[in-house]
């Protein structure tokens, strides 16, 4: 189809050029069948635009002479080239997926890199309409991602990206406000980018990549971007160019022309930038997991050198000195080895700014996000696995927690709402704040929800935060109605287990009326883990340390049973059920007595029990390693770690050995 609308594109061209009256008939059928069959398709852009020729053509006796035409027809050309790229790209699909890997891989990188700042940009755009530096870095993006695209022939690519760079320098010239409809088109393309970016990876992968997305339909609603009515009414792309304005006449002010003023700044050459700027290098991450292991590999092998009986006994200071700088320059490698793993949470909060965003709109509830601390640095594994937890949080925050703005402005607040993101380091520690200033968790709603269910009973009154954390519970849900957001009970369990996953935990905190703050204290890395080491019978287990309470041994008077629960003990006037580890792991202990054992009290989940262990060994920072796929699902390891004499410890699942022990 695209290739029989040229052809009639072409032959009203070639009648223009003849400019005989007589070849107006000809070039008026060829537009009205690209009218007719451009309907049939759904392009109306193609449509409208060969109308609106054919309607100029008809009524101007020197139509071939006005120069209008002549860009109509081009503009035609572009639309039916821009609206059909997407039918091409797909046309070409084996041989897309057959170029270069490489240079698709690092297409695909670069192109994802540009269109994190794209959409960051863009949301400063949408709070700052003025801001000259965000509209300047989007259109230098797209300029580069169409550039690559062109290169490398992803025609879909190239062409949604050179209509956004034109709507954009139109916006940097001042020649087209910034409008919320503006940053919603171009945001659209920016999804429309990263979809293609998924689907090439696929390809790369072995995977089927699928069919491209059409494109044609967005690229028109891009185009129509510069234009302020409807494009059925419009007839400036005919219209003869306006004269220029004159340029050697003196102005009657001394202020210089707005076009002037609003110029980008030509882009620095590579050559001309600062001596001493920070450069980056991609580097696989596969290779860097491996790095990461060996530096491990080097930290333990250090650490039983260092504890060597046969070196202890020596009495050399040379010797004692070489330990010691070897220990110092081991301590150096593994930090900056693991600070290769980190990356700015900035990155996540800016995944979060998007989605408040266009919920906001949706929901009709005004709100304004404010982040603090995106520069805080984490382990990238944990910033990849926390996106969907921080989502879920927020979704609810607005749809359940955030009130509508007649409803706020009747309470007394702004109908604006406020929402938080906070980042933090806390004791070597993450700490991730999500706070809103709605209504507040219902703490008599959720405990009534929580009875019916049968989570509590009839007798018991838990205390605050035990009621908060029921929300955590699978398919628990106050909504009174399901929407396309929230509302059936799904989303908050699969928080909790993700961020126990990464070893972290949440704590709730909720005033009514005032709003609600979601805590998440999440480690650093998980490569590298601070435990306590503790000892049952003749094996070791590490215990996180983030997750121990307090230790202590207990007396007889602090132990009980009770039926149904099992074995308990009352720490500070709360009963707190007892886990024997060894016979979790089915281990011969020194002693079956409680009160001649030692008691970890650890918190997992919003739960609270104690361990009970043979001795305390010590704190130390140990390199977590995989224990193979034969290992990997074993209930409540995390898994192994080599000790400073040598032996192997298993890291233990909190999660997973109370669980196994409620099953008991």
């Amino acid at each position: 189809m695209r290739r029989e609308w040229e052809a009639r594109i072409d032959s009203v061209a070639a009648q223009f050029v003849l400019g005989e009256a007589a070849s107006v008939g000809p070039a008026a059928e060829a537009l009205a069948w690209i009218r007719q069959e451009a309907g049939r398709e759904g392009w109306d852009e193609i449509s409208r635009l060969a109308a609106r020729i054919a309607e100029r053509m008809a009524t101007s006796p020197q139509w071939h002479t006005e120069g209008a035409l002549a860009e109509g027809l081009d503009k035609l050309r572009r639309a039916v080239e821009a609206a059909t790229a997407g039918d091409a790209a797909v046309a070409r699909k084996p041989n897309e997926l057959a170029q270069d890997p490489g240079l698709v891989n690092d297409f695909i990188l670069e192109t994802r890199d540009h269109l994190t700042s794209i959409e960051n940009d863009l949301l400063t755009l949408d709070r700052e309409p003025s801001q000259p530096e965000a509209l300047h870095s989007i259109f230098r993006s797209f300029h580069t991602v169409k550039g690559l695209a062109g290169f490398l022939e992803f025609d879909s690519i190239r062409a949604l990206a050179h209509e956004v760079e034109t709507i954009l320098d139109l916006a940097r010239n001042q020649q087209l406000a910034i409008t919320p409809a503006v940053i919603d088109v171009v945001l659209e393309s920016a999804d429309y980018l990263k979809q293609e970016m998924n689907r090439l990876e696929a390809g790369l992968s072995g995977a089927q990549p699928g069919e491209a997305a059409p494109v044609g339909g967005l690229v028109a609603r891009v185009q129509s971007l510069d234009r302020p009515c409807s494009v059925a009414a419009l007839p400036d792309p005919l219209l003869p160019p306006a004269a220029p304005a004159r340029t050697d006449a003196p102005s009657s002010s001394p202020e210089p022309p707005a076009p002037a003023s609003a110029a980008a700044p030509p882009p620095v050459p590579a050559a001309a930038q600062a001596p001493g700027e920070k450069f980056s290098v991609r580097v696989d991450t596969q290779k860097l997991d491996h790095l990461l292991d060996m530096v491990g590999e080097m930290v333990i092998a250090q650490s039983m050198v260092r504890q060597d009986p046969e070196l202890a006994g020596l009495r050399s200071p040379r010797v004692t000195r070489n330990l010691t700088q070897l220990s110092r320059v081991t301590v150096e490698v593994q930090k900056t080895a693991m600070a290769m793993r980190m990356m700015p949470v900035g990155q996540l909060f800016h995944r979060v700014a998007r989605l408040v965003r266009d919920l906001s709109r949706k929901m009709d509830k005004p709100a304004d996000l404010d982040m603090s601390g995106e520069e805080t640095q984490i382990d990238k594994t944990i910033v990849e696995e926390l996106a969907d937890p921080m989502m879920h949080m927020v979704r609810n925050s607005l749809d359940h927690g955030i009130e509508p703005a007649g409803d706020r402005l009747a309470a007394g607040k702004s109908g604006r709402a406020r929402i938080a993101l906070r980042a933090t380091h806390q004791a070597g520690h993450i700490l991730i704040e999500i706070e809103d200033d709605g209504r507040g968790l219902d703490r008599d709603r959720i405990l009534a929800k929580a009875r019916g269910r049968g989570l509590v009973g009839e007798g018991q009154t838990p205390s605050d935060n035990d009621i908060y954390n029921l929300i955590f519970e699978p398919g628990f849900s106050t909504a009174a109605a399901v929407t396309d957001v929230s509302g059936r009970g799904v989303g908050m369990d699969v928080v909790r287990r993700q961020v126990a996953k990464l070893r972290g935990r949440i704590e709730i905190h909720s005033e009514p009326g005032k709003g609600t703050v979601f805590q998440l204290k999440l480690p650093l890395t998980l490569a590298i883990i601070d435990g306590l080491v503790v000892g049952v019978g003749g094996e070791r287990y590490i215990v996180p340390i983030f997750a121990v309470q307090e230790m202590f041994r207990p007396t007889p008077e602090m132990l009980s049973s009770v039926k149904g629960q099992g074995e308990m003990a009352m720490v500070r006037n709360r009963l707190l059920p007892v886990v024997r580890l060894h016979r979790r792991f089915s281990v011969t202990p020194r002693t079956r007595e409680a009160a001649e054992s030692l008691f970890v009290v650890a918190e997992t989940g919003g739960r609270r029990f104690c361990l009970m262990v043979d001795e305390f060994i010590g704190k130390q920072e140990v390199v977590i390693k995989s224990l193979g796929e034969g290992m990997k699902n074993i209930p409540g390891v995390a898994g192994g770690a080599i000790l400073g004499d040598g032996r192997v410890g298993l890291i233990l699942d909190l999660e997973g050995v109370y669980g196994e022990h409620a099953l008991a």
